[in-house]
């Protein structure tokens, strides 16, 4: 999720700010305990959940980049507490839900909103929505050479909690995060992502949440490039924080194999920049099983 990340300027001396966005897509909640039947293509109204309490939402949303439009009205309520699943093929528009959320400034609303517990968040920059605790990890996170992870950390920690805190205060705050996520502490020697396997950088994007605290957290396909292992510890992390910490956990992934560690309580399949499917679990297993063609036929007989 990256707020305020720095990078060496490619002028030579100093850093420059790296505002990093994401665009998110969420799943209809019914208020109820069960998840809503699978609904297949055409314009999908999507019921508010009864509980008006903390909730992101997007309504209507259309976004375009570099003059391409791939979002095509995509309205979706992710309830505080839940896990939501985002799935679709490759160029279905789940990164590009991921970046408008986070308000990637390359990722253009040309209609629609994105509210955070009521408000409208659509005019404001990344590190604002990072404040009001919206959190991205990347797909793949960059390397900046010559940033150390815990000048980074401790920038962002600052940024995020609107107070500076000493380095020593910092210390003991980042070592118990890290007791809590079970990682150990050889990465806080490095420098973001300067040489660090694809592993590595997943994890200290785990690393980041933890330490930000986030009340909604998006991970664009955090499973990716991972071996068994790896993809074992980062998804109990990230399974520890959202349950220990009650927050909304959104999950861009393509597969289903991250979901055998994080149950969602949702799947939203995305499809040609739309909300294609919706429902429960059985959804992810059904595209573990049969890919996305289905998704044709489905659409087919629905307009027939």
């Amino acid at each position: 999720m990256h707020i305020i990340l720095a990078a060496r300027s490619s002028r030579g001396q100093g850093y420059r700010a790296l505002d990093r966005p994401l665009t998110v897509e969420g799943i209809p909640g019914d208020g109820g305990s069960n998840p809503p039947r699978a609904t297949f293509f055409g314009k999908l109204l999507l019921a508010k959940p009864r509980n008006m309490g903390r909730m992101l939402e997007v309504q209507g949303l259309k976004v375009s980049t570099d003059g391409r439009l791939i979002l095509r009205g995509v309205s979706a309520a992710f309830e505080d507490g839940k896990r939501y699943a985002i799935m679709g093929p490759n160029g279905s528009g789940k990164t590009t839900l991921a970046y408008s959320i986070m308000g990637h400034p390359d990722y253009k609303v040309v209609e629609g909103r994105i509210l955070l517990d009521g408000e409208d968040i659509t005019p404001l920059p990344p590190h604002e929505r990072a404040r009001r605790g919206i959190f991205l990890g990347f797909q793949t996170p960059v390397e900046i050479q010559g940033l150390p992870v815990m000048s980074m950390l401790k920038t962002a920690y600052s940024a995020v909690k609107g107070q500076s805190v000493t380095t020593y205060v910092f210390n003991k705050i980042l070592r118990t995060k890290l007791d809590e996520i079970g990682f150990g502490q050889e990465l806080l020697s490095r420098n973001v992502n300067e040489g660090l396997s694809g592993g590595e950088r997943k994890k200290l994007e785990v690393i980041q949440m933890y330490v930000l605290e986030p009340k909604y957290v998006i991970l664009d396909e955090i499973d990716s490039g991972l071996d068994v292992d790896s993809l074992e510890g980062v998804s109990r992390a990230v399974e520890r924080y959202q349950r220990t910490h009650g927050a909304t956990l959104i999950m861009i992934t393509h597969y289903a194999r991250i979901l055998r560690y994080i149950s969602p309580d949702y799947v939203l399949i995305l499809s040609g920049g739309e909300i294609a499917a919706s429902g429960g679990p059985e959804l992810a297993e059904r595209v573990d099983r049969e890919g996305y063609g289905w998704l044709q036929n489905e659409g087919s007989k629905g307009g027939s």
